[in-house]
């Protein structure tokens, strides 16, 4: 390809509304240019990368067995209906009718499609076990659309399912799975880790993500992990053990209700009290799917909104609004304010009996501290079972935090920054059953699938190979998903003994299989080894003044170093790598 001839538009300044680096690289080098809110288009080189990391995709894919196929993107209500999900998914799920005013959507995943593929295409144990899978465009209309591909609403995926018998069979397909991610974005040049994670809107009782381990700021999720063992987890799942030796006890010898004025926040009580965070127990208001519920937890720690969420089998979770108190406590003969809140006489708000959720941290403290329902005043010396009851619901709901203990080992966690680029649930039935999805076992009975279901996010793994590999010059795209591997450069169009060369070097290694640009454009050096770092290619070969010594220059993007060589040396580099990524 031509450099003159590529469909490309570098431009010399970043957007002004991208926030994230890979959104303002693939913009500024020419990969992408939004349509609307959350929708971009992929130009030439962006569909390039793209179509590699889908190839590399499917060839792991049938490897491990999996079967491709393609499924619609409108999707009709009923099978919605059918799985429960048409009501609760949320405002992400874009709804529409059409001519004939009959209730649809887009799909933002396919668990419902393809379980009614295999209802009516899997009906004896025969059949199975069979994973299918399918690479498709995917639209959920977020609230917010940001980080450019990263965070979009139209989005293309890989997703697959698989259809056991037992729940053996699935782990075992999950097994398989797992270890196909770990080839597939190895073979992507991408530095992941599989941890522990929520099954979120899907469902599913155990689920990992595959994470980029990156330090930017595009870094959705704070991953944990441990250095002693295999344990690591998203902050939304990650469990952990403290350290010993926190005070959990309190000097008072009698319960009593004491003035705490002005103490809205924990600092405030500790330095009023003269007492550590470790004694007090916060209560914290929110509304999960319009039910009110209420949180507790150690004054030192914070809750993990999902991990709640998931404690009281809700979708939606949002934190209380001062009003919202106000009101809650009015309705229950109270008048108290943030800072002040606490369990006891709390009974319904909003038509819905309040729920108390409280955090493990809470069920061993004596004597501790707890707000009372009066504004200025807390409870100290309280206990459990006698000023105040333990609420039923005991659980995890503590957001882990660096240094704390790790459950497997007990050595102290890490944490870094991830970008999810790929998932893994098993769904066990919670599809087939409400769907009435079965086979036949070997004695003729119905029985429904035992699923799994696994994904990769084709555009967000290219976003997020940006974020971990790129300079303030640009992309450093690792070879195997680059759009081209190699740029040749002569300096000066001008020059005939650089045009020879360079076009010597370009049809060898265009021979040889190489994908290769070269830089034909009448313009200054200096702007074409911009465009050459800023776009990302793995490879350069500049053609320059050296060659009446016979030599060019040979750069590798990744570490940018620079080396004089022959040309044909240069080229044979290029030529090797290639071939060793088959």
């Amino acid at each position: 390809m031509k450099m003159s001839k590529l469909f490309v538009q570098t431009l010399r300044e970043f957007p002004s509304d991208a926030e994230v680096i890979s959104h303002k690289m693939l913009v500024r080098a020419g990969y992408i240019r939004k349509l609307t809110s959350g929708v971009y288009n992929y130009l030439p080189l962006m569909w390039r990368v793209l179509k590699k990391i889908e190839n590399i995709v499917r060839e792991e894919m049938d490897a491990a067995g999996a079967q491709e196929l393609l499924m619609p993107f409108v999707q009709p209500k009923e099978l919605w209906e059918e799985s429960g999900r048409w009501e609760v998914y949320g405002k992400e799920l874009m709804r529409l009718r059409d001519r004939h005013n009959r209730e649809m959507c887009l799909g933002p995943t396919h668990e419902e499609i393809i379980t009614s593929i295999a209802r009516d295409g899997l009906k004896s144990y025969k059949q199975l076990p069979v994973n299918l899978y399918q690479i498709q465009s995917k639209f959920r209309d977020e609230v917010r659309p940001r980080f450019g591909l990263l965070r979009g609403r139209e989005f293309i995926m890989k997703d697959a399912y698989s259809f056991d018998m037992t729940q053996e069979g699935l782990e075992k397909e999950y097994e398989n799975m797992a270890q196909a991610y770990t080839k597939i974005f190895k073979r992507c040049g991408l530095n992941t880790k599989m941890v522990q994670s929520d099954s979120g809107a899907i469902g599913g009782s155990v689920s990992h993500e595959f994470m980029v381990i990156t330090d930017t700021d595009a870094g959705e999720n704070d991953v944990f992990y441990c250095d002693s063992c295999d344990y690591s987890a998203n902050s939304n799942h990650a469990i952990s053990k403290l350290p010993e030796g926190a005070k959990i006890i309190g000097d008072w010898k009698n319960a009593q209700i004491v003035d705490t004025p002005e103490t809205h926040s924990i600092e405030e009580l500790c330095d009023f009290l003269k007492i550590p965070a470790t004694l007090i127990v916060k209560t914290l208001v929110y509304i999960v799917d319009k039910k009110p519920v209420l949180a507790l937890i150690r004054g030192d720690k914070q809750v993990e909104e999902t991990k709640l969420m998931n404690a009281v089998g809700g979708s939606d979770i949002r934190i209380a609004t001062a009003g919202e108190i106000e009101e809650m406590m009015a309705l229950n003969g109270f008048e108290a304010e943030k800072g002040f809140i606490g369990p006891k006489g709390l009974k319904e708000y909003n038509g819905y009996e309040i729920t108390v959720v409280a955090d493990e941290t809470v069920k061993d403290l004596k004597n501790f501290v707890i707000g009372i329902n009066q504004k200025d005043k807390h409870g100290v010396g309280y206990n459990w079972g006698k000023e105040v009851n333990l609420p039923q619901i005991v659980t995890d709901i503590r957001l882990a935090e660096a240094g704390e203990l790790c459950p497997q080992c007990g050595k102290p966690l890490k944490v870094t920054r991830g970008i999810e680029v790929g998932n893994i649930f098993q769904l066990g039935t919670k599809y087939s059953k409400p769907m009435n999805a079965v086979y036949l076992d070997q004695n003729g009975k119905a029985q429904p699938y035992i699923m799994g279901c696994y994904g990769i996010g084709i555009s967000r793994t290219a976003a997020a190979a940006v974020e971990a590999h790129y300079d303030e010059h640009g992309i450093k795209w690792p070879l195997a998903i680059a759009p081209y591997h190699v740029i040749v450069i002569p300096v000066s169009t001008k020059d005939e003994e650089q045009m020879r060369v360079a076009n010597d070097i370009y049809i060898t290694l265009k021979k040889h299989g190489a994908e290769v640009v070269i830089d034909d454009r009448d313009e200054r050096a200096g702007v074409k080894f911009k465009d050459a770092d800023l776009i990302g290619f793995p490879y350069q070969i500049i053609v320059g003044k050296s060659i009446s010594e016979g030599n060019v220059e040979f750069k590798t993007r990744e570490t940018d170093e620079k080396t004089a060589m022959k040309p044909e040396e240069a080229a044979e580099i290029v030529i090797t790598a290639i071939h060793n990524l088959k």
